[in-house]
């Protein structure tokens, strides 16, 4: 007998927070070993992706102006940031991650990256691009809900 697609749905969203909790288990590991704290990591997730402004980073972080600055400046102290002129108006000042940063963040997050590859062995690309909507649907509905608790 097979199983019903609730019942399917229902084992991939168990799949899920597993893996939503393994993820946070593993951040939380990095964020001790780099003696930093969650919203300094979620800062540096998001700087992974390029420089970002102070104002964003609040937005992101989740934390008010004042806080950010001061996540900023802690973050700074220790090698991991630095404020930088934006190239496109001189007036506004970027935060990106130090070449020393990026380098304390890779030993890190480097071996599980490269070790994650092999997940996709044997995985197509049909497969990879469903995945990726259904990764991105879900990240709008998570988006949506916290919009709706905050």
């Amino acid at each position: 007998m097979s199983r019903s697609r609730q019942a399917a749905i229902q084992d991939a969203g168990v799949a899920l927070q597993r893996y939503q909790r393994s993820v946070q288990a593993f951040d939380d590991a990095v964020g001790r070993m780099l003696k930093v704290g969650p919203a300094d990591m979620r800062c540096l997730d998001w700087l992974s992706e390029g420089p970002r402004t102070a104002g964003e980073l609040a937005v992101a972080v989740g934390l008010r102006p004042a806080a950010t600055t001061t996540l900023i400046d802690r973050l700074a102290e220790r090698g991991f940031v630095r404020r930088v002129p934006s190239p496109d108006d001189r007036r506004r000042v970027l935060v990106e991650l130090t070449d020393d940063g990026r380098q304390r963040i890779w030993a890190a997050y480097g071996p599980l990256v490269e070790d994650g590859q092999n997940v996709f062995d044997g995985v197509g690309i049909e497969q990879l691009d469903a995945m990726r909507e259904l990764l991105d649907a879900m990240t709008l509905m998570t988006d949506r809900h916290r919009a709706r608790v905050q």
